[in-house]
């Protein structure tokens, strides 16, 4: 049933095991005390601990009439947590205990109306889940004052159920994962667009319920930029919500159900923006000589509304270790990466534009090979993370946005941050960031940490790592996510988003919509 599912213990199928260590990350490693030699592997499925299920009496044969329902041990376990390093570390060690009760897989709307319908009668906690991929603790099977919790897997509605090519709308079952979107958009002409690293087992809810940024979003736009229509089921009600242009009739629900991650209801369609098929796509590297001369160039580009559909802008750390991975000769300064899409009179048109204001701004042209390059391994990230974790490093990513004034604040108070939390427990973090989002006021920076793990403490070190992460973005007036969501790990910060009152808007919302609290308890609202 779940053999297309991201593996139990990592990100990849299960043919992706056994990935060697690029020679330039071992030598990195090296540096950092990790034996690149020694490897720690996750336990066998079958020594993985679960709880017995606990659905109330009956609970289980209600939810069998309206829904497939999957209580074996496989289907337990991919659904037992999303893929953060600390999910990783469990799984890893064979901890799967909170794993849900049950997977409950319905085929269409109305039977997610009748599933949440029977949950909220009995009692049972419902964890809406599409890809898995959330890094937040987003799909944490958590149960909340209730005594089960089941999965509700929206894969079983997966379908493109209309395309309206004069507005360019497509509309999509929540679970349609980010390939099969492609291909059945591609079949019809038209793209769209949205690329997050993310994009193989992503699913359209998924992507919604989170406001994901893709790749290209500097260009195509984040997800709920694109959202034109949505339907979410709830205990309480069902929010359809239609094909709109822009309009003054009130506040735009869109963005109520945008972000909602699954705690207001289950989003089960959308309508999104599409675009056509794009006939060329060019990628090509830039460098910089300084991390904060770049920005200013992308700041620039983005002003002037010369900016690509890919910007991507890697710090001095980041682009020493990616020019090493790819085998390159040692780098100076900073790499960027320029991409567009489109029509071919439009790409050259546009092209033009962005090299002559980045040449203007002290940028040096290296050709296409780095964004090939780039392109090749643009969603490789989380296969190598599985390969280091089975070296005993620690590697996470964490991500933020502010604006152009703030940028470089920011980036160096996160850095220090991050290295101030590591460097006591004999483990210094090797810190890597790229700016991959632009907006006229600002822009997003990405964080990734490559550490030794602390044996015996795995745990408790990256907590504090990342709550020291957290806790500069605040000080710095950053938001605690740009693309990650909220989940579980973000929610004691949400109230430095939005306020008291914004949470307790939240909460009424939720009242209404979920009177018994059964949804996805533990997420967003702090």
């Amino acid at each position: 049933m779940w053999d297309d599912a991201p593996r139990w213990s990592g990100w990849g199928p299960a043919d992706a095991r056994g990935r060697s260590l690029p020679a330039a990350v071992a030598v990195l490693l090296g540096g950092l005390g990790v034996d690149p030699e020694a490897r720690r592997p996750p336990v066998a499925l079958e020594d993985v601990r679960l709880s017995q299920p606990a659905l109330p009496d009956g609970a289980r044969d209600r939810l069998a009439r309206v829904a497939a329902v999957h209580d074996d041990r496989l289907s337990r376990i991919v659904h037992a947590a999303g893929k953060s390093y600390l999910d990783l570390l469990r799984l890893r060690s064979g901890d799967a205990t909170s794993a849900p009760d049950a997977v409950v897989v319905p085929a269409d709307r109305a039977a997610v109306g009748e599933v949440l319908a029977i949950c909220a009668g009995a009692g049972v906690a419902v964890v809406p889940f599409g890809g898995g991929t959330s890094v937040v603790g987003g799909v944490e099977p958590l149960r909340g004052d209730l005594g089960a919790v089941v999965a509700l897997d929206l894969g079983g509605i997966s379908a493109l159920n209309d395309v309206d090519e004069r507005s360019l709308l497509a509309v999509l079952g929540a679970g349609m994962r980010g390939p099969a979107v492609e291909r059945a958009l591609g079949e019809r002409g038209f793209t769209l667009g949205h690329f997050p690293q993310s994009w193989k087992y992503a699913t359209v809810g998924g992507m919604v319920a989170t406001r994901s940024a893709g790749q290209a979003s500097t260009g195509y736009g984040r997800i709920d930029e694109l959202v034109r229509a949505v339907t979410l089921v709830a205990p309480g009600a069902t929010l359809e919500l239609p094909v709109r242009t822009r309009n003054a009739a009130g506040p735009d629900l869109r963005d109520v159900v945008a972000g909602s991650e699954g705690t207001l209801g289950v989003i089960t369609e959308a309508a999104l923006s599409v675009r056509p098929r794009p006939a060329v796509r060019s990628y090509e590297g830039w460098s910089f000589p300084s991390f904060a001369e770049g920005a200013e160039a992308f700041r620039a580009l983005e002003q002037e509304h010369a900016a690509p559909d890919v910007a991507r802008l890697s710090d001095e750390v980041e682009t020493a270790v990616n020019v090493g991975i790819a085998g390159g000769e040692d780098p100076k300064g900073c790499l960027a990466i320029a991409g567009w899409e489109g029509a071919e009179h439009d790409v050259e048109r546009r092209r033009a534009d962005t090299e002559a204001m980045l040449q203007r701004c002290g940028g040096v042209p290296l050709g296409p090979d780095p964004g090939a390059a780039w392109d090749r391994g643009r969603y490789e990230a989380p296969y190598l993370r599985d390969a280091l974790l089975d070296h005993g490093v620690l590697a996470e990513t964490l991500e933020t946005a502010t604006t152009w004034t703030r940028l470089h604040g920011l980036h160096d108070a996160v850095g220090a941050a991050l290295r101030g939390a590591l460097e006591p427990c004999g483990t210094p973090p090797v810190v890597l960031c790229h700016v991959s989002h632009l907006y006229p006021v600002g822009a997003s920076l990405y964080f990734t940490v490559i550490a030794r793990q602390q044996a015996g403490n795995e745990v408790a070190q990256w907590q504090a790592a990342k709550a020291a992460a957290c806790e500069a973005i605040v000080a710095q007036g950053a938001t605690i996510t740009h693309h990650h969501a909220i989940g579980r790990d973000h929610a004691a910060y949400l109230e430095a988003e939005i306020g008291a009152a914004g949470i307790a808007l939240l909460r009424a919302m939720k009242d209404e919509l979920d009177p018994a609290g059964v949804l996805n308890p533990g997420k967003l609202l702090p």
